[in-house]
């Protein structure tokens, strides 16, 4: 917890620990970090940060049941947490637990942290690639998971996530833990400053 709220560290290392011209990858299984090579404007593109001005309230209790359905899946896998599941194993998993009799919103909070981690995977070899224009889709797929499995976006964020996509951005999804906040927004720099 901090603050009252049963959250990660991830908030707390970035800010600790990024470096410029980097994105932090940070491993909460054994706290390793690594500097991913994040510098857009070599390759012509940009992040924008869309605040949808939707406060959001973290200690109201739902982003602690989205917490406690991936906690739930991991303790009926038999595993510490859910990223000592792997991506290849995902559909047993699944199968398991619905066998197990989970409920839904927890199948949903495993499908989307494991489906999650290997996004994150797939958007650090194409920015060690430097191919970060790649990971648009990356971004949208992972905002329908937010969005569809986790449950944890709103209408102003789909809304923004939407616009952005419509206007051509790359990519887009929100960033935070939900309910609220903002969206990240992956361009090409000079439609950017030309929008």
């Amino acid at each position: 917890d901090f603050v009252g709220v049963p959250c990660g560290i991830m908030d707390q290392m970035a800010s600790a620990c990024c470096t410029e011209g980097h994105a932090l990858h940070l491993d909460t299984r054994d706290l390793t970090l690594r500097q991913v090579p994040f510098d857009l404007a070599a390759q012509g593109l940009t992040l924008l940060v869309v605040d949808t001005r939707v406060k959001h309230a973290l200690g109201d209790g739902a982003y602690a049941e989205r917490r406690a359905g991936c906690e739930e899946g991991a303790r009926l896998l038999g595993i510490p947490t859910l990223r000592d599941l792997p991506y290849d194993g995902l559909d047993a998993a699944l199968t398991v637990l619905a066998d197990a009799g989970a409920d839904e919103s927890v199948l949903r909070c495993v499908r989307h942290v494991v489906g999650d981690n290997r996004r994150v995977e797939q958007v650090i070899a194409l920015l060690d690639a430097g191919e970060a224009r790649a990971a648009g889709p990356v971004l949208n797929e992972g905002h329908r998971s937010l969005r569809d499995d986790l449950r944890v976006s709103c209408p102003e964020l789909d809304l923004a996530v939407a616009a952005a996509q419509e206007a051509g951005a790359l990519g887009a999804r929100m960033t935070g833990g939900g309910f609220g906040g903002s969206a990240i927004v992956l361009a090409e720099a000079a439609e950017a400053d030309a929008r």
